[in-house]
């Protein structure tokens, strides 16, 4: 695929997503633009299996609405105390409009389930990681280039930090002794799983 824009429109409308592309994309003179500035567009129903399918499938079907090349992400978390859960449902875990408060609470409910009768005092519950897929797809040519990242990390019963979203406030770094969502976005970008793949996805769409 070809790619000679100056502006990348990116398949979401969580904000927080758009505040991390537009920090990785600054530095190549990109300019983001997202679905808040295309609203006449429907919702993409997210039926995939894997993260790379659901990513797929949001960037063909705007891409070929707008006729404009599109990147589009999934991502979530998956436990490994949960067998992989909530994985392609981490938006949606508590409900299918649950906000991030919601699906946190029912992710740290389901782990104190499986810990009755363990130590209470237990800070760190599970090992876990956050995964992500991009996909930019250029419907001029109908190809597509993947790139991924991911991050290890455990949940913590001990929410902490006012930065990022989701379950930044759960998931707890080692290396910083800190949550995600206690790190600043520079630190953030250099670790996480959609940094990792943002960096990937970078290079390729430089050697175009």
């Amino acid at each position: 695929m070809k790619f000679d824009q100056d502006t990348i429109i990116v398949a979401t409308k969580n904000k927080g997503k758009v505040q991390e592309f537009e920090h990785a994309f600054a530095p190549l003179g990109l300019k983001v633009k997202s679905m808040f500035d295309y609203i006449e567009l429907p919702d993409v129903i997210e039926d995939g299996h894997t993260f790379v399918q659901n990513a797929l499938k949001k960037a063909t079907t705007v891409g070929d609405s707008l006729g404009l090349p599109v990147l589009a992400d999934d991502s979530g978390l998956c436990v490994d105390a949960l067998e992989g859960r909530p994985g392609v449902y981490s938006a949606r875990y508590a409900s299918e409009n649950a906000t991030d408060q919601e699906n946190n609470d029912k992710l740290l409910q389901e782990l104190g389930e499986l810990k009755q009768g363990e130590d209470t005092e237990q800070i760190l519950l599970s090992p876990a990681r956050f995964e992500c897929s991009l996909v930019l797809y250029d419907p001029s040519t109908k190809g597509h280039i993947e790139a991924s990242g991911s991050v290890e990390g455990w949940i913590t019963s001990e929410v902490a930090g006012q930065g990022g979203f989701g379950y930044d406030p759960l998931f707890f770094l080692s290396q910083y002794e800190k949550t995600m969502a206690e790190l600043t976005l520079e630190q953030k970008q250099s670790i996480s799983h959609r940094g990792a793949a943002l960096r990937e996805l970078v290079a390729k769409i430089s050697e175009l």
